[in-house]
């Protein structure tokens, strides 16, 4: 069994009671992939014709070529629902955290600039009120609008084969829950960014490159979106000078399923991924190819 990467302890020591760890990937049963790593068919064949199961650290797997992992009979999983609900706190923490101007009222704060209570001063938007649209209806998107719901908001779904303009046309929010593929490959791109409304806020915590990011950042220049709040970018861990220097942006570091709790969890479910295809010979419940 070879890792990919550093793991939570918990995760470290179901993997060493149950298999033989090694450093690198070649002669290996098993891979446990983070999605910082690029499981391409040259990774699948230095690992050898007696791979059988890719467990990939994460509800993506977009860093995972399915094909060619299917042409070498090798299963793919993944690590869906137990990142669900954490994700989607995220994405209405950033939310509120752009309409309420949380960040930008804490860089201020830190600036030590002068400032005093009034009446007009760094006002906000609610989301109370607003319609919260969700681009990719799935687990992560419909959790996201619940809370949205409870918070006041109207949800409106787009989906595959959905009117994806008049979502963009009609929400204050339009917030990206759908996964990276060719289809989605800079969904957002200019003409998208142009259909939402000058008021409206892009949220982004699914993949970077749903949206082009240089088309945003002219958006966000000439007015035609109110703001953005991005957990995710286009060139990660790269981040522009443009989006550093914009007020109207929040960022945080891909964060969306950060909690202690949430990665324990993923980790173990990659684990009984990788016990039920080695251990068990049987298809574990979370494959995905």
């Amino acid at each position: 069994m070879h890792v990919t990467g550093p793991l939570p302890e918990r995760v470290q020591d179901a993997l060493a009671e149950t298999f033989t760890l090694v450093d690198g990937p070649e002669g290996v049963d098993g891979l446990l992939s983070l999605l910082t790593t690029a499981v391409d068919a040259a990774l699948l064949d230095r690992a050898g014709p007696q791979l059988r199961i890719v467990a990939n650290y994460g509800a993506g797997v977009d860093n995972v070529d399915l094909a060619a992992a299917r042409e070498r009979n090798v299963l793919v999983a993944n690590t869906p629902d137990v990142l669900t609900e954490t994700t989607a706190e995220l994405a209405i923490a950033l939310t509120l955290a752009l309409l309420r101007r949380v960040a930008e009222g804490d860089r201020f704060v830190r600036r030590r600039e002068q400032w005093t209570f009034s009446l007009e001063f760094m006002l906000g938007e609610s989301l109370r009120g607003r319609t919260f649209g969700v681009v990719g209806p799935g687990r992560i998107g419909r959790a996201a609008a619940r809370l949205a719901q409870a918070l006041g908001a109207t949800p409106m779904f787009a989906g595959r084969g959905d009117d994806l303009d008049a979502l963009l046309r009609s929400t204050d929010v339009v917030s990206l829950h759908c996964p990276l593929n060719a289809e989605t490959f800079h969904l957002m791109d200019r003409a998208a960014l142009e259909r939402m409304r000058p008021s409206a806020v892009l949220v982004n915590t699914a993949r970077g490159q749903i949206v082009d990011e240089r088309a945003l950042v002219d958006a966000l220049r000439e007015g035609e979106i109110a703001g953005a709040a991005l957990d995710v970018y286009e060139h990660e861990p790269d981040v522009s000078e443009e989006l550093l220097s914009l007020d109207n942006v929040v960022l945080t570091p891909h964060l969306g399923s950060a909690t202690r709790e949430t990665r324990e969890a993923m980790g173990m479910l990659a684990v009984s991924a990788l016990r039920a295809v080695l251990v068990d010979g049987r298809a574990p419940p979370n494959v995905v190819s």
